[in-house]
């Protein structure tokens, strides 16, 4: 009777175990602003498929490409008031409310994805990580977007003057317009969803993108001249807002932090070998395609120090160290 009494006992405890243990399905609205034929399209679609084999199919991505949800500040804003639950900005975007984010976009200071990468998967990427929060919003790491090079429909850039006085759309960044006003161009801060038709309509003589940008966008159809100026290594982050990040159970935090590590290196790998394929695709479209020599990057760097001396003293000068103290290990690997 006793082991009767146990065994009921011990069913109803697991009857009432079972619901509490079981997951509650959720649907994650992600936003992006490239086409569903870019790179980091392809890196949501396989974030998606990890996380929902490691969440039974409890947890579900539904993707939103091209600028659907809004643009850049649109879709932070989403995020931060927990109406958009994750969005995969360039890091640029995010100068704004967490000001060293601005040493990312520092001119010339990796030349390799190796070094990029070391950079952001580091102590730098993780510190700059750790000051969203308190701002709504939570980082589960950095993708690839590429080394960002100029476009413009009036003549090759293969040195630092070429620029000068050409109006070149820029990311609404500081950084940004400082650098290209070093070099004497008019940079023109514009949202991401409206430069197609500022290039077409000679609105803007130029713009800055990673090769695979610049394809899937079409921008060779109103820009004959693509120069690769490697002049920024662009990442993208997946932001996922705090308000939802906070509703999840710490498995599920889990899970979400796992599916963006294993899915970071398949991206990174599509990405690259995207760049490398461009820059042969945008040939056949007509694109007259030009390098810029090692040693004119070199002198450019030189040329945009002093705005770049400007921003080093506007941030925190432990983060401005680090920067520093990375730049300055992964260069002797």
């Amino acid at each position: 009777m006793n082991i009767l009494r146990a065994l009921t006992a011990a069913g109803l405890c697991l009857a009432i175990a079972v619901p509490a243990l079981a997951q509650q399905e959720r649907t994650i609205r992600f936003g992006h602003l490239n086409n569903p034929d870019h790179p980091v399209s392809f890196g949501v679609k396989r974030f998606a498929e990890i996380l929902s084999n490691k969440s039974g199919g409890k947890m579900k991505v539904q993707e939103f490409p091209s600028n659907q949800l809004g643009n850049e500040q649109q879709q932070q804003s989403a995020l931060q008031g927990g109406v958009q639950q994750m969005y995969s900005p360039a890091t640029t975007s995010l100068a704004g409310i967490v000001k060293e984010f601005g040493l990312i976009d520092f001119p010339f200071a990796v030349n390799s994805f190796a070094q990029a990468d070391a950079l952001l998967d580091g102590p730098l990427g993780k510190t700059l990580i750790s000051k969203l929060p308190e701002k709504g919003l939570v980082a589960l790491g950095y993708w690839d977007l590429g080394f960002r090079n100029v476009t413009n429909s009036r003549q090759p850039i293969t040195k630092a003057e070429d620029l000068a006085g050409l109006k070149i759309r820029v990311i609404p960044n500081p950084v940004f317009l400082d650098t290209f006003r070093a070099f004497k161009a008019n940079p023109v801060p514009m949202p991401f969803a409206e430069l197609y038709g500022a290039l077409e309509s000679k609105a803007v003589d130029g713009q800055e993108n990673p090769f695979a940008v610049i394809l899937s966008n079409k921008f060779y159809e109103v820009q004959k001249y693509v120069s690769a100026t490697n002049h920024v290594y662009a990442a993208n982050i997946l932001l996922v807002s705090k308000k939802f990040w906070d509703q999840l159970t710490p498995v599920e935090q889990k899970w979400m932090q796992e599916a963006a590590d294993e899915s970071r290196a398949y991206q990174r790998q599509v990405s690259r070998a995207a760049a490398q394929k461009a820059v042969g695709d945008l040939q056949a479209k007509g694109a007259q395609f030009n390098e810029v020599s090692p040693a004119e990057q070199a002198r450019m760097r030189q040329i945009a120090q002093p705005a770049l001396e400007k921003f080093s003293a506007q941030y925190d000068p432990a983060v401005v160290k680090l920067y520093n103290d990375e730049l300055a290990r992964i260069r002797k690997q």
